[in-house]
């Protein structure tokens, strides 16, 4: 038999639509980036020929098609192409697109040409490019259709104004499109208001003038200087516009940014509202003057979570879609750049401008506070200037850790309002009831090494209180016993000590366990029978837990009643022997207790306000007539 024949070498079959079909599926977001590719041809040839001497201004102008059947034209004085250029356009398609879907860089202009010029299938079944080559090149013809052919061909001078229309071809390039006669999105894309509004996105910040011819005559320039670019120390009123424009709301505050190692400059707006938690931190990203992007997600450190920024770029590299930006040691530093100006700014607001961060704290106080438990970065520069509540009023973190003494809260808001109300000035309490409050201070002394963190109780407090004068100790606890057989139906025992303010006749305590206690009793009043029951099951279990060996606790259920021996009134009623308007006072003197507290009132201690009042009234009119159902201190007729 005759040995089997060679094989032999065929080269593949590119299918041109199926290219088409995966740039629009898969890497472009949509037909309109053909207008970006256009511009960004046509930058790079007039950067090219920049490097040539004596070269003219750049310039870009496009025609939109303003009827059926009409091209769409884009004209660039830029390098233009050679014969051989054109030639190997779609074979430089097939290499560039390659490295592209790899997210490798496109150094080669002819590739950036080609693989731009693939884009424009997305909205035309057939391009048209004449190029005149600042070489002295005869000018060339490319025609390119979707179905996968081409023709090249020289167009000879006689020929030159019947192909390229009566101003004749300059050097540089003309693309001509015709858009589809089918869809109405492709065709609103190539028509004079969708070029205008593309051209505009796209181009606004282009160091060469684009300008767009308009249907009823005239043109339009769509370019400009970037403002948010430019170095500044106070934000003009155009910057804060836009700044409007990005967030939908003035910004509190606009900060530069400069990031010299990979030529980045921009602006970061600060956000007036507090945003949602999934929001994203969508930053504007220009590439050499080119929209990259209205929502690069991942320029800013994660805790920047209250700025928008609007960068423009010339060291960060782009991915194959150039709509957002590759992870690298660039974007790296990038980020941390940025990060660091954000830090500067509270600095610099802490420092010039109280007032203002103050404001930027109280918007965004909550998010702060929930990211400094999990970002150490965060957490080193922010946690100074959080604001704080402690018994001696606001204050930051900052203030407190100058005084270099321990840092002393409460656990609960509830416990913080019993503690600040006899805490001495020199020894002020913070108040960690508020969400995230407790976990932050007992993170500061990893994050601020040196810094003492203590846990205070309103039992610690009371512990820590004056007796009165061994002289005076038995009017003390004579007073003692008769106001607590005063508040003996309500269930509320009674301690007497000295503190400040003098002011204060009384302090209503209450540990957690009592603060549970009357939470079931107002649950009871207005609930269900079967709710009701429930809940007293549970009353009953808690006390018998709470006494042992026939020894009570020494709080009430409802808590305790602290009389300040220190007070003008609690002298008073401990020299006055009248029975009646010692328990009516006391009284008095609980329920102002309970509401110093922010403790709401039982229906029990309402009707004990009422009473106690009204017999008080009828005591000092001499009235002497029925003084309600009160219970009796020992003494009492």
């Amino acid at each position: 038999m005759p040995p089997p024949p060679e094989p032999t070498s065929r080269p593949f079959q590119v299918d041109l639509r199926g290219i088409v079909d995966l740039l629009s599926r898969s890497i472009y977001s949509g037909p309109q980036v053909y207008l970006r590719e256009l511009l960004q041809n046509g930058v790079d040839a007039i950067t090219a020929r920049q490097a040539l001497p004596g070269a003219p201004a750049g310039a870009i102008r496009i025609t939109p098609a303003s009827a059926p059947g009409e091209d769409l034209v884009f004209t660039d004085n830029g390098i233009g192409l050679t014969a051989a250029e054109v030639g190997e356009l779609l074979a430089t398609v097939g290499r560039s697109s390659k490295r592209d879907v790899l997210d490798l860089p496109r150094t080669d202009r002819l590739g950036q040409f080609g693989i731009g010029l693939l884009s424009c299938f997305m909205v035309s079944d057939d391009i048209r490019v004449l190029s005149r080559s600042a070489g002295g090149e005869p000018p060339v013809e490319w025609v390119g259709s979707a179905d996968g052919t081409f023709t090249v061909r020289e167009i000879p001078e006689s020929e030159l104004l019947d192909v390229a229309g009566p101003g004749g071809l300059a050097i540089g390039t003309q693309v001509r499109l015709r858009p589809r006669s089918v869809g109405a999105g492709e065709g609103d894309l190539t028509s004079a208001a969708g070029v205008l509004d593309l051209a505009s996105r796209y181009g606004a910040y282009l160091p060469v003038p684009v300008r767009v011819d308009l249907p009823g005559g005239g043109e339009q320039t769509v370019s400009s200087q970037p403002l948010f670019a430019q170095p500044f120390s106070l934000p003009s009123p155009q910057l804060l516009a836009l700044g409007k424009e990005l967030i939908g709301a003035e910004p509190l505050d606009a900060i530069a940014l400069h990031v010299p190692a990979t030529g980045t400059r921009g602006t970061a707006f600060v956000l007036p509202f507090a945003p949602s938690p999934g929001a994203r931190q969508a930053t504007r990203v220009y590439l050499r003057g080119m929209l990259l992007s209205e929502r690069v997600d991942d320029l800013l450190p994660e805790w920047a979570f209250f700025a928008r920024c609007v960068v423009d770029t010339t060291g960060l590299r782009p991915t194959a879609s150039r709509e957002s930006l590759i992870q690298d040691d660039a974007l790296e530093e990038t980020r941390a750049e940025l990060g660091a100006a954000l830090r500067r700014w509270v600095a610099t607001m802490a420092n010039r401008d109280p007032v203002r961060l103050s404001t930027f704290l109280g918007v965004h106080h909550l998010a702060l506070r929930a990211l400094v438990l999990h970002d150490d970065e965060l957490a080193a520069f922010i946690v100074p200037w959080l604001p704080i509540e402690t018994s001696n009023g606001q204050t930051t973190y900052r203030e407190l850790l100058r005084r270099g003494e321990p840092l002393r809260f409460a656990e609960t808001v509830d416990e913080f309002r019993q503690i600040a109300a006899i805490a001495r000035p020199d020894a002020p309490v913070i108040n960690g009831g508020y969400v995230y409050d407790s976990d932050i201070l007992r993170r500061l002394p990893d994050l601020i090494p040196g810094t003492v963190v203590e846990t205070v109780t309103i039992t610690d407090e009371l512990a820590s209180l004056d007796v009165p004068a061994l002289a005076e100790r038995p009017a003390a606890q004579r007073l003692q016993a008769r106001a607590e057989a005063a508040l003996k139906d309500l269930d509320c025992t009674v301690l007497v000590r000295s503190f400040a303010p003098d002011t204060l006749p009384a302090l209503h305590i209450a540990d957690a366990g009592v603060l549970r206690r009357l939470q079931r009793q107002r649950a009871k009043e207005a609930g269900s029978g079967m709710w009701a029951s429930i809940l007293q099951r549970i009353d009953d279990a808690q006390d018998a837990s709470n006494t042992s060996d026939g020894e009570t606790q020494a709080v009430g259920a409802a808590g305790q009643l602290c009389l300040n021996w220190r007070n003008r009134l609690v002298r008073a009623l401990a020299e006055s022997e009248d029975e009646l308007l010692l328990a009516r006072t006391v009284r008095v003197v609980h329920v102002q207790a309970l509401l110093a507290a922010h403790r709401p009132l039982r229906a029990v201690e309402r009707a004990s306000l009422t009473d106690a009042l009204t017999d008080i009234v009828h005591l000092s009119a001499g009235l002497g007539a029925d003084l309600g159902d009160l219970p009796h201190a020992p003494g009492e007729n």
